[in-house]
Formats: C-alpha cells, sequence, structure tokens
C-alpha cells in the first residue's frame, strides 16, 4: 500500500515506524534470535551494496575520465534511485519480504515511448486564392532574386554543395555543432530530438532549454528518458525569453551552433548541409536558416508601411510562402530569419554589442541587424529540394506558418514595426536599401541640441531649395533625444516616429550606456553613419568644427568607406549662415568641396604699413575651416620693418613661409615666381603688398571655383582665373575710357558676373593648369627689350608695356581665347581693392602716366554677396557674358577665333580654326587644335 506522507514526518520517524511494523507494531514483541539475524544479514547487505555503488560513483565522475567512454552503469543509478525511495519517500511494506524482494529486482526504464508527447495539427496549410496578393509577392520575389542574381548570385541547393567548403562528415574537418532548442509549451520536442539523433553529421551536443515554462517536469523526463549524454538540461524558473537562449549560446565550445525555435523540425540532412555551406569561402560570414522575411519597401508617398500591411507589394515578403506559392529553390539574402539559425559560435556575440530595441520580442531582427552592421554578415534562406523533404529545415512549416492572413497581436506589430524602421534608421541595409540606393546631397550629423541649432540654417536652405534633399541623423539617447532637435529645428515632434526619412535617431546610447570611455561612441556613431551613408549616398556629411574629436573620428572613417565619393564638411560655427549658396551646388560639385588648396602669396617690399592694413583684412576674412597657406616674397632690399613685421604675424589657417632674394629681381619676377602650382588642385592668390581684400573674399572664390570648374557637369576650359577686383576703367585703350559693369549688363542682370578675356593684376587666383602654361610661354617669351616681343595686338597699349609680367599673360590669354571671371555688384562694390600707393609702376619716375586714385579704389564688399547674384546664386557658365580684351562682348569661340587670327603663338598653326593646346602637366606647347 501507499500512503501519503505528512510534512512533518521525518524520513527517521519513518525508518522507525517501518522497524516496528516488522517488529509487531504496538506490542512491541522481542524479536527471537531468527528473526534479528535475518534483519542484520539484510542490512549488512544493504550496506554492501552501497559501498560499491558509491567506489563506482566516485571514480567515474573523476574529472580525468572521459565520460563519452565510461561504461553504462545506470543499472546501478537505477537501484539506488529505488532504495533512496526506500528510505525517503514513505512508501510502508506490510512484510518484509516485499521490501527484500525489490532489492535485485530490474527496474523498467523510462523510454521516449512512455513520457514523449506530438503535436497534433488538426489544420491544412493555408493557402491563399487571393488573385491580386498572388501576383504581387510573386512579382516582389522575383525582382528580388533579379537583383540577387547580379549581384552576389542565387545558387541551387545543388550548386551549393558542389561549391567547395572546410566542413566535410568525416575526418578531423568535421565540425562541432551545438543544437539549442528552446521550449514552452509546444509538444515537439521528442520529434525535434529524433530527427537530432538521425542526422547525416552528428552534433557535438544538443541543450535543451526551459525557462519559466509550465512544462519543466515533463521536459526535463524527455531529456532523461533519451539516456544520451550529448543532450543536456537547461532550466530557469525565471523567463529569459527570447535572448536567453542566445546568452546560453556564448558558451559553447563548438565550432557552430544551430538555434530552433520549438516549432522547426529539420529534416536529417540539415546539419549536414548547413555546415558545408557556412564552411564556404562566400558564406562563411552568414547566418543561415530556413524562414526570413525581407522588410517593407518605401512607398510613392515616400513612407514604409507595416511589415503586416494587407494587398500591398511593398510589405515586404515572408519567405517561403505557402500561402502565395513562393518555396525557395534558390539561396536568397532576407533581411533577417525566423525560428533558426545557423551560425558561427563567434558571430553569437554580435548580437549583443547594442542594447535591444526591447526584450519582449524581435531577437531574430536584432541578431540580422547587428550581425550586418557590425560584422557585415548577411542573414540567407537556404534552398531546398522539392522532392527530398530531408533538405528541408521546417519539414512541417503548419507549425511555423505566419503570413499576412494570420491575426496576431497588434500590439506586438507595433512594437516590431518601430524595431525595424529604428533598424533602418541608424544604418540598417535592408533589400529594399540594397536594391534602390538613394541619392541625396547632404546628411547633416549633430551630437548635441545646441550643434542642431547651429545647423539649422543651411539644413533648412538644402530642404527648401527646388531638387535638393537633405536630411539630419542625432545622437539621441542622453546626447541629444530626437524629440528635442526636432523642436530645435521648428519640427513637429511625430517626425521622430513617422517612417519617413527626415531625421535620423541613431540611439548613440544604445551602445555607450553609462561608459566613460570614448570607444564605444566612436563606435555606435561610425557604424550607424556608414549605414545611413551607404543607404542615402550623400555628396556631402555636414558638421560642425568643434565637434567631439572621436565623433570627427568616426564621421571621417564612415565618409571614407563610401566608394560613391561623401566627403565630411566640418564647418566653423560662425560661417554656417554664410554658405547658405552651398544649397545651390550640384551634387556633381559638392564632393569636390575639400579638394582646392589656396595659398595666399604676398608680393612686399618697404611698405610696412601697407603690408599691415593687407594682413588684417586677410585675418578677418571667412575661411569655412580651410588649410590656407600664406607666404611672403621680399627682394633683397627688404627693411626691417617689413621683416619684424612677417616675423610676428600670426596665421591660424595653414603654414607660413617668407622667401627672400639674394640678388635684386624686381616686379617682374617678385610676382611670376611667388607662386608655383603642386598639384591640379593648388590655386595661387597673387596680393601686392597695397592690395585690401574683402571678409567674403574667399567665399567668392571657392564659390565660383565650386560652381564653374568642380562641376563635372560644366565644361568652361577657358577659364584661366577668378578675379576679386572689378575695373572701372578700359586699361589697354590708349584713351583709358571709364567703364561700368553694372550699367553695361543692366539688360541682362546688373549684377551679373562676367567673363573677360583682361587678367586682373590686383587680386585674383590663378588656376595651375594655365599658371604652368603661362610659365613656360613667359620663358619663351621674356626679354628685357618689350620691342623685340613678336606679339602685337591690334590697337592694344600692352604692345608697349616694358617690365609687366602682366603683359605676357595678356598675350597668351588673348592668343588662345583664355578668360578671367568678374565680379560686379552696385557701386562697383569688390572683394579687393587697391589703394595706388608709389611702387614700381604707381608714381614712378619712368611711367608717363598719371594714376587717379579714384579710378582704381573701390568700396570693399562687407556683406553677403549672394542675395545680390542674379537669383540669389551664380549663373549657369553657358549664360555668362564674355568680353574681350577691349571691353566689347564677344563669344568665347570669338575670342579664340581672333587669337587664331593674329597668329603669333609660340607654335604656328596654319589653320585659322586652329589654336594651341598644351600639356597641362609641363606647361609646354604641345600642338595645334581645332576649336
Amino acid at each position: 500500500m501507499v500512503f501519503g506522507r505528512s510534512p512533518a514526518v521525518r524520513s527517521g520517524d519513518y525508518l522507525e515506524g517501518m522497524l516496528n511494523d516488522y517488529l509487531g507494531g504496538k506490542n512491541k514483541l522481542k524479536p527471537n534470535k531468527s528473526s534479528s539475524a535475518r534483519v542484520v544479514t539484510a542490512l549488512t547487505c544493504l550496506q554492501f551494496f552501497f559501498a560499491v555503488y558509491a567506489t563506482f560513483l566516485l571514480f567515474y565522475m573523476s574529472p580525468a575520465i572521459d565520460l563519452r567512454t565510461k561504461p553504462d552503469f545506470t543499472w546501478a543509478t537505477r537501484i539506488a534511485d529505488q532504495w533512496k525511495q526506500l528510505i525517503i519517500t514513505p512508501h510502508v511494506f506490510s512484510r518484509y519480504q516485499e521490501a527484500s524482494s525489490l532489492i535485485g529486482a530490474e527496474i523498467p526504464p523510462t523510454t521516449p515511448s512512455l513520457v514523449c508527447e506530438h503535436e497534433k495539427i488538426d489544420f491544412l496549410q493555408k493557402k491563399s486564392n487571393d488573385v491580386q496578393m498572388i501576383k504581387l509577392k510573386t512579382e516582389l520575389y522575383k525582382e528580388v532574386l533579379d537583383f540577387q542574381s547580379r549581384t552576389v548570385g542565387t545558387e541551387t541547393l545543388s550548386e551549393l554543395m558542389a561549391m567547395k567548403s572546410k566542413w566535410d562528415l568525416r575526418g578531423p574537418n568535421r565540425p562541432k555543432i551545438t543544437v539549442i532548442l528552446n521550449h514552452f509549451k509546444r509538444k515537439t520536442l521528442c520529434s525535434q530530438l529524433d530527427t537530432l539523433l538521425q542526422q547525416t553529421l552528428p552534433f557535438h551536443h544538443v541543450w535543451v532549454l526551459s525557462f519559466g515554462s509550465p512544462n519543466e517536469l515533463s521536459l526535463k523526463r524527455i531529456v532523461e528518458s533519451y539516456n544520451d549524454t550529448r543532450i543536456s538540461f537547461i532550466s530557469s524558473s525565471y523567463d529569459f525569453k527570447y535572448y536567453g537562449r542566445f546568452q546560453i549560446a556564448l558558451q559553447t565550445e563548438a565550432d557552430l551552433v544551430y538555434i530552433l525555435d520549438d516549432d522547426m523540425i529539420p529534416g536529417k540532412k540539415m546539419l549536414q548541409i548547413l555546415a558545408h555551406v557556412v564552411g564556404t569561402e562566400k558564406y562563411k560570414n552568414s547566418v543561415l536558416g530556413s524562414i526570413g522575411r525581407i522588410l517593407p519597401f518605401r512607398q510613392k508617398d515616400f513612407t514604409f508601411p507595416s511589415y503586416r500591411k494587407f494587398r500591398s507589394k511593398e510589405a515586404g515578403l515572408y519567405l517561403p510562402d505557402p500561402a502565395y506559392n513562393i518555396t525557395v529553390d534558390q539561396i536568397v539574402q532576407v533581411d533577417f530569419l525566423s525560428s533558426s539559425w545557423f551560425l558561427s559560435a563567434e558571430l553569437v556575440k554580435a548580437l549583443f554589442i547594442e542594447t535591444p530595441f526591447t526584450f519582449a520580442t524581435g531577437e531574430d531582427l536584432h541578431l540580422s541587424y547587428q550581425l550586418q552592421k557590425y560584422r557585415n554578415a548577411g542573414s540567407f534562406v537556404l534552398p531546398v529540394d522539392p522532392k527530398d523533404k530531408e533538405t528541408w529545415g521546417d519539414s512541417e512549416h503548419r507549425l511555423a506558418y505566419v503570413s499576412e492572413t494570420t491575426v496576431i497581436f497588434k500590439d506586438i506589430v507595433q512594437v516590431r514595426d518601430d524595431q525595424w524602421w529604428k533598424a533602418l534608421s541608424t544604418g540598417y541595409l535592408t533589400r529594399w536599401a540594397a536594391m534602390y540606393p538613394q541619392k541625396i546631397d547632404a546628411l547633416f550629423y549633430a551630437h548635441s541640441v545646441d550643434e542642431v541649432k547651429t545647423l539649422a540654417p543651411l539644413l533648412e536652405k538644402f530642404r527648401s531649395t527646388v531638387g535638393k534633399k537633405a536630411y539630419i541623423a542625432v545622437s539621441g539617447s542622453n546626447f541629444c533625444p530626437c524629440e528635442d532637435a526636432a523642436t530645435a529645428l521648428n519640427w513637429p515632434k511625430f517626425v521622430c516616429k513617422e517612417r519617413r526619412f527626415k531625421i535620423f535617431d541613431m540611439a548613440v546610447g544604445a551602445l555607450s550606456g553609462i561608459s566613460k570611455s570614448e570607444v564605444p561612441v566612436l563606435q555606435a556613431v561610425y557604424s550607424s553613419m556608414k549605414g545611413l551613408i551607404k543607404i542615402h549616398n550623400p555628396s556631402v556629411v555636414i558638421t560642425v568644427d568643434d565637434i567631439d574629436p572621436n565623433v570627427r573620428k568616426a564621421l571621417k572613417m564612415a565618409s571614407d568607406t563610401n566608394s560613391n565619393g561623401t566627403i565630411l564638411v566640418l564647418l566653423p560655427r560662425p560661417s554656417v549662415p554664410r554658405v547658405l549658396w552651398m544649397a545651390d551646388l550640384r551634387s556633381t560639385a559638392l564632393p569636390n568641396w575639400n579638394r582646392m588648396r589656396l595659398s595666399v602669396n604676398i608680393i612686399t617690399q618697404n611698405r610696412a604699413h601697407s603690408l599691415k592694413r593687407l594682413l588684417k583684412s586677410l585675418s578677418t576674412a571667412y575661411y569655412l575651416g580651410d588649410e590656407i597657406s600664406i607666404s611672403f616674397n621680399v627682394d633683397s632690399r627688404v627693411d626691417e620693418a617689413t621683416i619684424r613685421l612677417i616675423n610676428s604675424f600670426d596665421w591660424p589657417h595653414g603654414p607660413k613661409t617668407l622667401r627672400r632674394r639674394i640678388i635684386q629681381g624686381g616686379l617682374v619676377r617678385a610676382v611670376s615666381e611667388s607662386w608655383y602650382p603642386s598639384s591640379d588642385d593648388d590655386y595661387g592668390l597673387l596680393l601686392e603688398d597695397d592690395i585690401e581684400v574683402s571678409p567674403y573674399y574667399y567665399l567668392w572664390i571657392k564659390y565660383a571655383l565650386l560652381v564653374y570648374h568642380y562641376d563635372p557637369q560644366v565644361s568652361l576650359p577657358e577659364l584661366s582665373s577668378i578675379s576679386l577686383y572689378t575695373p572701372r576703367l578700359v586699361e589697354v585703350v590708349k584713351e583709358r575710357p571709364k567703364w561700368n559693369a553694372t550699367d553695361f549688363f543692366k539688360r541682362i542682370h546688373p549684377n551679373t558676373p562676367y567673363l573677360h578675356q583682361l587678367p586682373c593684376s590686383w587680386g585674383a587666383v590663378f588656376f595651375p593648369k594655365h599658371w604652368r602654361e603661362f610659365y613656360a610661354y613667359m620663358n619663351m617669351r621674356f626679354t628685357e627689350n618689350a620691342k623685340e616681343n613678336p606679339v602685337q595686338i591690334p590697337k592694344s597699349r600692352t604692345n608697349g608695356w616694358q617690365a609687366s609680367w602682366k603683359k605676357f599673360l595678356i598675350d597668351m590669354m588673348y592668343l588662345r581665347g583664355y578668360v578671367s571671371l568678374y565680379p560686379n555688384f552696385p557701386n562697383q562694390a569688390s572683394f579687393s581693392t587697391n589703394h595706388m600707393e608709389p611702387g614700381a609702376h604707381i608714381s614712378a619716375t619712368d611711367n608717363v602716366v598719371k594714376h587717379d586714385k579714384r579710378d582704381f579704389e573701390v568700396p570693399l564688399l562687407k556683406e553677403d554677396f549672394r542675395p545680390l547674384l542674379p537669383g540669389g546664386k551664380f549663373p549657369p557658365a553657358s549664360r555668362l557674358p564674355s568680353l574681350n580684351l577691349f571691353n566689347q562682348p564677344l563669344s568665347l569661340k570669338g575670342l579664340k577665333a581672333a587669337g587664331a587670327k593674329l597668329g603669333q603663338d609660340v607654335l604656328r598653326c596654319d589653320n585659322a580654326t586652329e589654336i594651341v593646346m598644351v600639356d597641362h602637366e609641363t606647361g609646354l606647347p604641345h600642338h595645334c587644335s581645332k576649336f
């Protein structure tokens, strides 16, 4: 008989009661001698059996013993369990003979057939009869495969198995695989264990997990019933939900990990297929599975739908999807895998780099997102052989089936929608993003709300300019909350939640947390920005130049990874309102923002007061954070005051150099030898010391170069220099008549910039290729006697000029049809002015020409020039008016024709439609070419 034991009854009381019952119960009769001997004999035998069992147990539990090779002593364990029950569990036997008979009895083992339960599937596979949906899903799937076939390839199962792999079925290269099964309520454990035990490639270990499951005891009995030391049971009363199994996976010493939901019953060849594919060179850095999802595509209104949206092609794909007859017969890359994951044990670590968006769901998406973001690893659904179910990773799809027709909790859908949108907006390159790379003009980055406010005017200018696209990424979390950034931009806070590209909250705190180290911040910013740049391909990434150095480093690294030429622009905060014209540049010109290098080259002698005025104006100009070198070129007779001024001058924008001649060279050599380009992006600004510049002079130069020289869509090879000065006289005509560009061009636009064949010597930037050309030309034509120069431009005063480097430059520009770009603003305000102080030419004793200072000194622009331009920006190159040497309108082709007609170049071109072409690397004349 079996009785229930009261908790108050101790084991000692129970033994005592059992013995009393044997001896006669309450009567306590004195036992006879034979009875006592039998009891002693029984106890002695019991003690012997326990001693033998303990010896074996201690020996085979020693760490030095290989448990996988030990003999089967389960019979001893079963006997010990029976005696344990005899001592602890309240089984009371009426006769001693019944108890003693159990000692040698064979106890039937627990087998899977006794404890296993199986899932009953009482519904048919769902099939859609919605013709429109079938068409939408099929077309999208074909579109995905077509793209993948053009990029990474789409191998069939047989093609995958034919690829070379580092893993094999037998021998030294057989991989160790840990299989992790996570169970809660479903009755599929036995089916999973049965198929795993029959795999063509044996597993190394199987870990069965039970976290907070009400079926923990039955799951444990099932594991024990298989009596296989490779299969372990791990349980906890706390529910670690979906991430717990991946945390456990971190502990494996195996090469590969196969994590399965309780609804996945893999075919018997699955481990072999998975190990072979992940062992190939192509897919070694991948996570493989049998079910996956492709996230939503952007809709026509530029928003992204829910992944559960019905009757929408843009809602993405579930693969395979029997409802729409979509099977996977070629390997297909997906945005994330569901229900099973096969990957290198090393890759599992990536899941925990960032704090998950939520622990309630979404571990599948988070894994693929983190693997791509930090390990550049793709997620792939393996193909199957439809005729061989043993190649399927999901042999009973009805267990795992979820489709658009399946009803799931609405709040879970919302959480998962928020999660994948958060991933996409922090650099997750989804299939849509890979298939449809975007092209925007600018991506702004702000690490603090204050930086958002600083960048706001330029961002708004980009966004309000027709044809321009610009977004902003913010660090998020405690650094710069998205809602605060939206408020600073005067945007509604819901922009942080809507699934539309506008502002990206990178949630840097998800990685850095409370860490005081700069490394997590650098890693988070770099990884997210790298993805965002790859998705949107901005021409420029714009931020402030005083941003945190580690963030700057991360932004630079992320920009450099883009093969499409994204560059990082660091703007000083005061300069931001002054570069709004940046939004007017073509996206093809913007990537050249940092290419140009300007060197300021000052020619000075003994005018320290004039030099001081020039240096003051240069120091107060806006340089946009660019590096600007400055050089001082002095002749041998320079005075002490000038040298001391140069030495004491502080130039924070770049290197400062001083070049001093030993032998007096004169103005021709001083100017022409003051600068020589070191590259095709090196530009020289030549300034004599009686020049003064506007604070906006560098903005004018940079803007003009980007519009007319660095835009691949613009062809203006005739442009050889950019003038800072607007002339008031036609200086090459004998009478030197006065001239006003504003009045001259009022029919076109009073303030239009224009092209002029006359180079400027009172503040101009010269182009490197043309300056090399000028050097070679001047070397071939320079003589002390101007009359020996054979070039005679009809009716030009320059024919009689002597000791002038400018004369030779005018000759070359006239013969080859080159022009300079000139400013044109009200009252002839300019970016430089000439104070006409006595020097080599002005007031020289041998110069018969009298100079009126009022004809040369012009006002300097002290405010932003952009609103004065036609339409507030530079006009297209094709609309720039052009003038010949004598201020007469003439087309660029007409200018070349005039030079060709003169026919006095260093090479003789017989055809009147040809001009001299040069080797731009050396500047030497090369051949004649038609224009």
